[in-house]
């Protein structure tokens, strides 16, 4: 009978731990991710999970012939390593022996081992399994891998419970004609839009909660910022004073994160040569004079008093980085029918809402604001909206049976990713996109 024990037998060392070992002969694993033929020996980059790792092929030492070596081959490499400050780790193997673990079947459709994938986005998506392998494509995760580590470290810290939430639903959270119907054991169902109404009863429970997980909007937009399955990073708070301490929360945690990246994905930020820029402190601006502010500034006519354009996100962003050197402005106050019906109306005009989005660098990345807390306020105005009262019991239970005053956000991942990184399209920042002419791979 074989037992297993919760220890790793493997003696393979890892591409950071190889300055640790100048000197010595190791063995470590990896893909030959490009070979490049010099004179009188070959530089092999072997691309190991997280970096790449320079190894020398030459008739002094290696005892195999380079033709055995190919490219995309999964190896064992077994090599001498010695110091070379030109490269990333500050060492290279000098190859002695390999063990090959697998070969590829046929050439690659696409070139992956330069730099960047040059190809178009189509290009890029059709062949995503193996385009994901090119270092920089891949930084771009590593990097929104670290954006959730960051976001994780700082709400734990801060008293909130990670949750997990049903992604089938009875109804969609933002209503409308956006969602996607499924047929679920001859019951009509919902694909979440997002969880929203889980959110609002778990703070019924926890006080502070939080999920990042997918979240699924039937939009028939073909735009270069929306997908139709994205990550959203939601949280909600419990006991606030007023909407403005939601807004604190995020500016904090978005400052904290942005340490956290810089401390632990430094090589994938320069690898992208991410800016990134501070956020201890936000501008915010009322949504009214948000839009007399573009007008004045660009002579433009004010023909949408309830929503921004993509183009004035722009604008605003530009006015804001000029006034305050910030990449970050808050938008509040949103008119009441612009915004879900769970959103607190505001005391001062009931017009508008205790609400806010956030822009980043021209784009809009969170959308939150304060809840209604009072069943009572709640249910008075989903009938004044001509909503089915009914169809949301097990929602308003928790209002019924008292919930604190609250209020919470939700922060679209991969937009932030790709303003983060500078990326043109929301699809560069999602391993698999989902958009309404692309669901495979």
């Amino acid at each position: 009978m074989l037992t297993i024990k919760g220890e790793l037998a493997s003696a393979h060392v890892e591409a950071e731990e190889l300055i640790n070992h100048i000197g010595q002969t190791v063995q470590i694993h990896g893909i030959v991710y490009k070979i490049r033929e010099m004179s009188g020996f070959a530089f092999v980059l072997l691309r190991t999970k997280r970096a790449l790792v320079q190894c020398i092929h030459s008739g002094d030492f290696s005892t195999f012939p380079l033709s055995e070596l190919k490219e995309n081959m999964s190896v064992i490499i077994r090599g001498e390593v010695v110091r070379d400050e030109r490269s990333r780790t500050g060492t290279e193997i000098r190859i002695i022996s390999f063990e090959a673990l697998s070969c590829p079947a046929e050439e690659m459709p696409v070139v992956i081992n330069n730099r960047e994938v040059n190809a178009s986005i189509e290009t890029l998506l059709d062949f995503r399994p193996i385009t994901l392998r090119n270092i920089k494509e891949r930084a771009i995760f590593k990097v929104q891998e670290g954006i959730c580590a960051g976001f994780r470290s700082f709400l734990g810290k801060n008293g909130f419970t990670e949750i997990h939430t049903p992604k089938i639903v009875f109804s969609g959270a933002e209503g409308g004609a956006n969602i996607f119907r499924l047929d679920y054991f001859g019951r009509e169902a919902y694909l979440a839009q997002s969880p929203q109404f889980y959110k609002q009863i778990m703070v019924g429970v926890f006080e502070r909660v939080y999920e990042i997980a997918p979240v699924f909007r039937a939009e028939k937009h073909d735009t270069s910022r929306h997908l139709n399955e994205y990550t959203s990073v939601d949280l909600e708070m419990g006991f606030i004073k007023d909407f403005t301490d939601l807004m604190r929360m995020e500016t904090k945690m978005l400052a904290y994160t942005f340490d956290y990246l810089k401390e632990h994905y430094a090589d994938e930020l320069a690898m992208l040569k991410a800016e990134i820029p501070t956020a201890d402190e936000i501008p915010a601006v009322s949504f009214v004079e948000a839009k007399q502010m573009i007008s004045d500034a660009y002579h433009r006519e004010i023909t949408d008093y309830e929503d921004f354009d993509p183009e004035e996100e722009k604008l605003l962003s530009e006015i804001i980085k000029k006034q305050t050197g910030s990449d970050f402005v808050f938008v509040t106050g949103f008119k009441s029918s612009k915004r879900p019906f769970y959103t607190q109306d505001s005391k001062d005009d009931p017009e508008y809402t205790d609400s806010f989005d956030l822009i980043f660098r021209g784009m809009e990345i969170t959308t939150g604001g304060q809840r209604i807390h009072d069943y009572n306020v709640q249910v008075a105005k989903m009938r004044r909206l001509g909503m089915d009262v009914d169809k949301f019991s097990s929602y308003l239970m928790a209002h019924k049976y008292g919930l604190p005053p609250h209020g919470g956000l939700g922060l679209g991942l991969e937009r932030f990713t790709a303003r983060l990184l500078g990326l043109q399209n929301v699809r560069y920042a999602a391993m698999f996109p989902r958009d309404i002419n692309r669901l495979e791979p």
